[in-house]
C-alpha cells in the first residue's frame, strides 16, 4: 500500500464521493479540490484523515494541506478516486456549485487570490530555477574567479534569460488556460509581445505603434488576455461553427494585436513603471514602518491567498529598479519566524512522536515551507502565534529599516535561500543583512513562544 492511500480513502469519502468533484490540483503545499456541492463536503472529518495537516476552504473548493509530498498525495488521490483530469479547469471562483455562495467581501478576495495563484503558480518552476542559477553565476563569477565573459558564465546567464524574458509568454499561457480559453492562444499572443519588444518603425494601417520592451513584463500581457477573453466569446457568437476552428484564431489575433501594441501595452509598461517606482518610494520612506506590519501579517495572506497576488509586483519590481524590496523579504521574515515558533512547541512537548512531528515541521518552515507547520502546530495554539509575531516585527524592523533586497522572482524565501540575496556586483552587506534578518526572526521568535508557552501552560502532551 502506498503511503498517501488511506489519506486518498479518507478524502475521497468525505468530500462527497467522485460524483461531487468537479477538478483536482494541486501546489506546492496543498492538495486542492474543487467540488460541486459545499453540503456534501464533511470539513471536520477532513481535518482528521490520516496525513492531512490542516485545511483551507475557498470559494467552491478544500485546499487541503499536506507538506513538501504534496505531489504523491495528488497522484494517489487520482489513482483512488479514479478522477481523470484535463486541461478543462474550472473558472477559478465560480465552481458550478449546487450550493448558493454569499458573495461577500471575502468570497471576492478568495476569488482574486485564486485566479493570480492559477496564473502564477505553474510558471513559478521557471522563474525559480532561472533566478537561482543567475545567483549561482553571480555567486561563481564574485567569489570564485569565474570569468563573466567566459562560456560557462554565459550559458548560465542564458538560461536565466529563458525564464525570465519570456513572461509574456508563460503568463499568457497560464492566464488564458484558467479563463477556459486554448491555451496557447495566449502564449501565441505573449510570444507576438516578446518579438515586438523594442521593435522600431511598425504600425498597423497607419496607426503607429510605440516602441516598448516587453520582454520580463507582466501587466501588458495580462491587459491582453483579459481583452482576448472578451472577443474570444463575440467571436464564438457569431462565427458559423463550420468556420470556428480556422477563422476565430485568425480574427482574434487581427483584433487584439493592434489593440496591445498600440493601446494597452504602453499603458502596461506605464503601469509596471509606476509599480516599481511607487514600491521604491514606499520603502525608501516608509519600510521601517511597513516591512515589520506585512511580515507579522503574511502568515495571513498565504491562508488567505493573497500571497500569489504579490508575484507580479515582485517580478515588476525586480523588471524595473533591479531588486524587490518586499515581497520576498516579508516571506523570509514570515517563514523563519513560523519556524522558530514552530520549534519552540516542538521543544516544550512531552509526546516524543509529536515532539519529532512538530519539530520536522519547524525546520520545513526554516527552509521555506510553513504551511505544515502553521496549520499542524501553531493555528491550533494560537497565543503561539504572538510569539511569530514578535519575532517577525523585530526581524522586518532591521530589514525595512536596512533596506534587504532580493533579486530572485519566485520561490520559498528560508535557510535555503540566501542566493536570492546575493547582488550581482559581488558586495557583501545584503548577504550580511539576510543572516542578520535570519537570526533575530529564529531567536526571538523561538524565546518570545516559549515565554508565551511557560506562562500559559499551553502544552501539556
Amino acid at each position: 500500500m502506498a503511503k498517501y492511500t488511506e489519506m486518498a480513502k479518507g478524502v475521497l469519502t468525505n468530500v462527497g464521493g467522485i460524483e461531487n468533484i468537479t477538478f483536482v490540483e494541486h501546489c506546492a503545499t496543498r492538495l486542492r479540490i474543487h467540488y460541486k456541492s459545499k453540503n456534501k463536503v464533511n470539513v471536520e472529518a477532513l481535518k482528521t484523515v490520516d496525513r492531512v495537516v490542516g485545511l483551507v476552504e475557498k470559494a467552491g473548493q478544500v485546499q487541503i494541506i499536506i507538506g513538501p509530498e504534496v505531489n504523491d498525495a495528488y497522484n494517489e488521490f487520482l489513482d483512488v478516486s479514479g478522477f481523470k483530469v484535463t486541461d478543462e479547469q474550472p473558472s477559478v471562483g465560480n465552481d458550478s456549485s449546487d450550493d448558493e455562495q454569499e458573495k461577500n467581501f471575502m468570497y471576492y478576495l478568495n476569488v482574486f487570490g485564486n485566479k493570480c495563484a492559477a496564473i502564477f503558480m505553474p510558471i513559478i518552476p521557471a522563474m525559480i530555477t532561472g533566478g537561482l542559477i543567475l545567483a549561482v553565476k553571480n555567486l561563481l563569477v564574485n567569489y570564485f574567479g569565474m570569468s563573466a565573459d567566459g562560456g560557462t558564465a554565459t550559458l548560465l546567464l542564458n538560461i536565466f534569460t529563458a525564464g525570465f524574458s519570456f513572461f509574456p509568454i508563460w503568463i499568457g499561457y497560464s492566464f488564458a488556460k484558467s479563463l477556459r480559453m486554448e491555451p496557447i492562444m495566449g502564449g501565441f499572443l505573449g510570444a507576438v509581445l516578446f518579438v515586438c519588444s523594442d521593435a522600431k518603425g511598425l504600425d498597423f494601417l497607419g496607426l503607429s505603434v510605440p516602441t516598448v520592451t516587453y520582454a520580463g513584463s507582466v501587466f501588458p500581457i495580462i491587459l491582453g488576455v483579459a481583452v482576448m477573453y472578451f472577443v474570444d466569446k463575440f467571436l464564438k457568437r457569431v462565427i458559423p461553427e463550420m468556420f470556428v476552428y480556422f477563422l476565430k484564431p485568425i480574427l482574434t489575433m487581427i483584433i487584439v494585436v493592434p489593440i496591445i501594441l498600440i493601446v494597452l501595452g504602453p499603458i502596461g509598461t506605464v503601469l509596471s513603471n509606476s509599480v516599481g517606482a511607487a514600491i521604491q518610494a514606499v520603502m525608501s520612506v516608509a519600510g521601517w514602518i511597513a516591512m515589520p506590519i506585512l511580515s507579522a501579517l503574511y502568515p495571513y495572506m498565504v491562508m488567505l491567498g493573497l500571497d500569489k497576488a504579490f508575484t507580479p509586483i515582485m517580478a515588476q519590481s525586480i523588471a524595473e529598479i533591479g531588486y524587490d524590496p518586499f515581497n520576498m523579504v516579508m516571506g523570509l521574515v514570515s517563514n523563519l519566524c513560523i519556524g522558530g515558533s514552530a520549534l519552540a512547541v516542538a521543544f516544550h512537548l512531552k509526546d516524543k512522536a509529536k515532539k519529532g512531528m512538530i519539530s520536522s515541521f519547524g525546520i520545513t518552515a526554516l527552509c521555506g515551507v510553513t504551511e505544515p507547520a502553521f496549520y499542524g502546530s501553531l493555528i491550533m495554539r494560537p497565543k503561539c502565534l504572538i510569539g511569530t509575531a514578535i519575532g517577525a516585527v523585530c526581524s522586518g524592523l532591521i530589514a525595512g529599516i536596512f533596506g534587504l533586497q532580493n533579486y530572485v522572482v519566485g520561490g520559498c524565501p528560508g535557510l535555503l535561500s540566501f542566493f536570492y540575496f546575493l547582488p550581482a556586483d559581488g558586495s557583501t552587506g545584503n548577504i550580511i543583512l539576510y543572516f542578520a534578518v535570519a537570526v533575530v526572526a529564529i531567536v526571538v521568535s523561538f524565546v518570545a513562544t516559549s515565554y508565551i508557552l511557560k506562562k500559559t501552560d499551553t502544552v501539556k502532551e
